[in-house]
């Protein structure tokens, strides 16, 4: 059979086995060759466990090992002095919105950037160090601009980021470079919530960071959900930005027929096989009206950055738009990773379901309402289109009431401090009285109009997002 050792047979019909087969032999070397792999193992092994002894042998397979706390420090995590900011602005308007950008720009060398304008302009306000340096877009003329009624400026404007690094090439300057932040002269950027949504990314990799509209029409016809929108902002890589430099105007040439800039530098992106990856609290707010049911239920993220102030109405009542901005920067330096964050909370002694927006508002209903009704969006602003269906906004909203009992009294935020007096650091917010129509209600439920103000007490949780 197959499975049987072959026998040979001497004249006296013994058998013995063929000198070719023996098992003696061919177990001694099985045995020898297992005994030279243990030895080879085992000075393997040892020269692991001191990889800095000198080996004998000068052509050594030893993998080398590095040993830990050899002298090396953990790479400084992401500041605002790694990112460079780009604004698209133009010379007719740049008066008017350099103000917007007073309200966030931290001069004397805090932030870097430049404002980049369409042509030059007379203006000795704008070269002082509140503001960012002024920059002159180069001439695009020569790209092709198919889009019929669009604007031409919009190839200036996605050239921003290519110009940007033609800036910072070569310079000091560029040895710190991590991000580049594309925005519009009325973006608004809270800073201190761009650094904490950035440092989760590792800034060595290619990421486009930022979100898509609103407007769900926006989105799917015109745009793409994978688009960020420049007007909320953009983050891109530095060195996914070097590497846009390089081919985005051949780029922009193959894509002369979209619209605009932002989606050209999509364009690029899928080229580069870059997705996008969003961040909820990059802000297009493609609506009109007033932000109230938005910014008072804002997502479980740090909000950061608004836009379109010229179109929405001022972010607080009674005042200007430039001012309201200001007023929402004094909660934003005492605790800016809890700003326009939601909380529900029940009064249960007078029936009162109570939304604070920290830092923003806070809303008191008569009548009990589920949480889950209470982060939806309320309509106080319309959609991009002016329709009044709703079915163009890519989120759920609700009506601001749906009787006049449940309409809900609202307290604009008006000051706030820290009080350091204690061992434990608290800000106290100030709110006080939107005064406006409130129906009479026959409920018999308590009127929360009769409180003129509400303070709210509160623990400042800067690394609430690392949770």
């Amino acid at each position: 059979m197959g499975d049987q050792k072959t026998l040979s047979y001497d004249k006296s019909n013994k058998p013995f086995y063929s000198s070719s087969s023996s098992p003696c032999s061919f177990t001694a070397i099985v045995v020898f060759l297992i005994f030279v792999s243990y030895l080879l193992y085992s000075f393997s092994f040892i020269s692991f466990l001191n990889p800095y002894s000198p080996s004998k042998s000068p052509n050594s397979l030893l993998v080398p090992v590095i040993r830990l706390g050899s002298g090396q420090t953990p790479e400084e995590q992401t500041e605002l002095k790694h990112i460079v900011f780009g604004i698209a602005a133009s010379s007719d308007l740049w008066k008017h919105r350099r103000e917007y950008v007073k309200t966030w720009w931290k001069p004397n060398g805090v932030m870097n950037g430049a404002v980049w304008l369409d042509k030059p302009i007379n203006d000795t306000v704008s070269s002082s160090s509140a503001l960012p340096q002024i920059r002159i877009s180069s001439d695009t003329s020569s790209f092709k601009y198919r889009y019929r009624n669009g604007h031409r400026s919009a190839i200036r404007i996605t050239r921003i980021v290519s110009e940007t690094v033609r800036m910072l090439n070569g310079t000091e300057a560029e040895r710190n470079v991590r991000w580049v932040v594309m925005g519009d002269d009325d973006t608004v950027f809270f800073t201190e919530n761009l650094v904490r949504v950035l440092r989760k990314y590792d800034h060595k990799q290619f990421y486009y960071i930022g979100a898509p509209s609103e407007s769900h029409l926006q989105n799917l016809h015109q745009f793409s959900y994978g688009m960020a929108y420049g007007g909320g902002g953009f983050a891109i890589s530095y060195p996914l930005a070097k590497v846009l430099e390089k081919m985005q105007d051949r780029c922009i040439e193959r894509y002369s027929d979209l619209y605009g800039s932002d989606d050209r530098i999509h364009a690029c992106m899928a080229e580069l096989g870059v997705p996008l990856t969003k961040e909820v609290g990059f802000h297009q707010f493609d609506v009109y009206g007033n932000l109230l049911g938005l910014l008072s239920v804002h997502p479980q993220a740090p909000i950061v950055s608004i836009h379109h102030l010229d179109v929405v109405d001022p972010i607080f009542p009674k005042t200007n738009r430039v001012n309201a901005l200001k007023k929402l920067m004094i909660p934003a330096k005492l605790d800016s990773a809890s700003l326009v964050q939601q909380s529900v909370c029940y009064d249960k002694s007078h029936q009162w379901t109570m939304s604070i927006s920290w830092g923003y508002t806070v809303q008191i209903t008569r009548t009990y309402m589920p949480a889950r009704m209470m982060e939806v969006p309320t309509r106080t602003f319309n959609d991009w289109h002016l329709r009044s269906d709703f079915t163009n906004l890519a989120f759920n909203t609700r009506p601001v009431t749906w009787t006049d009992c449940q309409r809900p009294r609202v307290f604009y935020f008006s000051h706030a401090f820290s009080n350091s007096s204690s061992s434990d650091t608290t800000t106290i917010s100030q709110y006080l009285r939107h005064d406006e129509w409130y129906p009479k209600c026959e409920w018999g439920i308590a009127d929360p109009s009769e409180i003129n103000q509400i303070f709210v007490y509160k623990k400042p949780t800067p690394d609430r997002w690392s949770k």
